[in-house]
């Protein structure tokens, strides 16, 4: 018997047995998992580059259809982050009456870094594990322009769900991948940062 909260956490783990099992009602369970993951502060546990990048190596081999598993997840994560903006703006205002939650001038410099930086914090903190749950919910607090946010959302959400979906269709199934696929996905990682380094450190010239 599977222990549900290890089967929900390393549900990438298990997800050759879902498809077995559950057919095409697998795309209904992957959609819940990435919306939760990118769209509830509380499930940034939930299993995300991992998911999408076994989702992609299964759909190689039959599996799963691949630019149907795109859509359905690119949709999850888009959505995700506009539900998690949403609970963040609806926190914001609360905050933004009652002082002893949280200062005013907190809420200022929350709402003066988004509107500088909001844009490529959306979109890098979605290759970032736990940071890509939490920032749309601070974009909401801090009163990011929603067609603004929504258009970066929706950049970032396909770039992301598209790298790893379709990195695990062509590469997944390689020996290397499949033997080092922990390191593998860590190394994909670590090539996102590669943008937020170069900006820090130009800010640090600055």
């Amino acid at each position: 018997m599977v222990n549900p909260i290890d089967f929900f956490i390393n549900m990438d783990e298990y997800l050759n047995i879902i498809i077995q099992n559950y057919g095409a009602f697998t795309y209904v369970i992957l959609f819940l998992v990435i919306f939760a993951e990118t769209g509830l502060v509380v499930t940034p546990f939930l299993p995300g580059d991992s998911l999408i990048f076994i989702a992609g190596t299964l759909a190689k081999s039959g599996g799963l259809n691949t630019f149907l598993l795109f859509f359905i997840l690119a949709s999850a994560a888009i959505l995700g982050d506009s539900f998690n903006y949403a609970i963040g703006k609806y926190f914001g205002k609360k905050m933004g009456k009652n002082e002893k939650l949280v200062k005013k001038k907190y809420l200022r410099k929350t709402e003066e870094f988004y509107k500088k930086h909001g844009g490529k914090t959306i979109i890098f903190a979605r290759f970032i594990p736990i940071i890509r749950t939490f920032a749309p919910f601070v974009a909401g607090i801090g009163k990011m322009d929603y067609v603004r946010f929504l258009g970066f959302n929706v950049f970032g959400g396909m770039i992301w769900v598209g790298l790893f979906v379709f990195g695990g269709y062509y590469f997944g199934q390689l020996e290397l991948v499949q033997e080092n696929l922990n390191w593998f996905i860590i190394f994909i990682i670590l090539l996102s940062f590669l943008p937020v380094i170069t900006e820090f450190f130009k800010n640090r010239k600055r």
